[in-house]
């Protein structure tokens, strides 16, 4: 396009750079609906785009996530093996679906639960958003409000420049308050929508819920938490900013419908519970420095998720001896269980005892047939990296 009024091209240049810059940073928030995001400027798609996902690969952390996650599945009516869950190495409290295939799940989200149900709730929440055909519709929000504010963009600047020419600056600063402006009502109208939609998926979480016997109690603990996590900055936020429903008024438009729940003061599985009691302490122990892991299971907790996790402790800092006398003390305790001998052949193989790893790692394969992480531990233990398990 060729400008002959360099004082229009002056004023029509840094409209459509900003323009430019809306649209970007529009497409980018459109990448993901996550369950928590303080704000729409700090989002995982962002973080993700800049430096990566520090992704991490667990078999028992993985297992006990699809557990969690095939009755939700099917409830909302998804084809199986549609979903695939994705583990990101973070202590914070997140989860979030970039399309219809993939789910991402934070660490912290596992290690902040106390039960099976607040994680189930908060997958119920991001399946919402897949069955919802969320992110279809709402990169097709995002369109139409890139369109919204590049034509206000423009007005305000024919105004600008008709400002200029006639030397009304009346009509002038209309035109740059239409410019500034245009791009911020566009966002508002778009941030509503996506508000909109996470009071949707909450809503299909419910009823997910309900159709699989669980309670809704552990999802309301878990926007409870969320509540009063934001209780001393929520009186500086401004509501209409923010890409989610402010967390105290989310937690109370739940409130009445969860506890109408059929299931709500059903108590978790004990064997579920169990399970998630070794993941969690798993996870802190891989995560965490030893004391840190001592202090949270200290030598008088003997419950066999705390002894699990004072002997992935051991693993990762004392000598190869000495951590698995601890596990064989786990495997003496439950022998069928595969993930014990997982972590044997992986203290065993760190340990720089390669050989040793490998009747280990077949007896864990040959309790849990078919596990693909068994097999690439199996596949050529000697030369495996550290970090192929967590």
């Amino acid at each position: 396009m060729q400008f002959k009024n360099n004082a229009l091209k002056r004023v029509i240049e840094p409209v459509k750079s900003q323009a430019t810059k809306f649209a970007r940073n529009f497409l980018i928030t459109a990448t993901a609906l996550s369950l928590v995001v303080p704000n729409v400027a700090i989002t995982t798609a962002q973080a993700q785009q800049k430096k990566g996902l520090p992704l991490v690969r667990d078999a028992e952390t993985e297992d006990l996530l699809r557990e969690y996650a095939k009755p939700i599945f099917r409830a909302a009516g998804l084809p199986a093996n549609q979903v695939e869950i994705i583990l990101v190495n973070d202590k914070s409290f997140n989860a979030f679906v970039p399309d219809s295939r993939r789910m991402f799940i934070n660490l912290g989200v596992i290690m902040d639960a106390k039960t099976p149900s607040e994680v189930i709730g908060v997958i119920a929440h991001e399946t919402g958003h897949i069955a919802g055909n969320h992110l279809v519709r709402m990169r097709q929000a995002a369109s139409n409000a890139q369109i919204m504010s590049v034509i206000g963009m423009i007005l305000g600047a024919g105004a600008m420049a008709a400002g200029a020419t006639t030397g009304n600056s009346s009509i002038a600063r209309g035109g740059a308050a239409a410019v500034s402006g245009g791009g911020a009502l566009a966002q508002r109208n778009f941030l509503s929508y996506r508000r909109s939609e996470e009071s949707a998926a909450d809503q299909a979480a419910l009823r997910y819920l309900d159709r699989v016997g669980v309670s809704a109690k552990g999802m309301l603990t878990t926007f409870e938490r969320m509540a009063d996590q934001a209780l001393f900055s929520a009186q500086y936020v401004d509501p209409y900013a923010l890409s989610h429903p402010m967390p105290r008024a989310r937690f109370n438009a739940l409130q009445n419908k969860a506890q109408k729940n059929r299931h709500f003061n059903k108590k978790d599985p004990e064997r579920l519970q169990l399970k998630h009691d070794m993941v969690k302490a798993k996870l802190l122990a891989f995560t965490s420095h030893k004391n840190s892991v001592y202090r949270a299971y200290p030598d008088k907790d003997k419950s066999l998720a705390a002894q699990y996790a004072r002997a992935i402790a051991s693993m990762r800092s004392d000598k190869v001896s000495k951590a698995v006398r601890k596990i064989d003390a786990l495997i003496a305790k439950a022998p069928e269980y595969p993930y014990f001998y997982e972590i044997k052949g992986q203290a065993l193989l760190e340990g720089g005892k390669p050989k040793a790893a490998i009747a280990p790692f077949r007896k864990a394969l040959a309790l849990y047939p078919g596990n693909p992480h068994f097999e690439i531990w199996l596949a050529s233990p000697w030369s495996l990296p550290m970090t192929r398990s967590i």
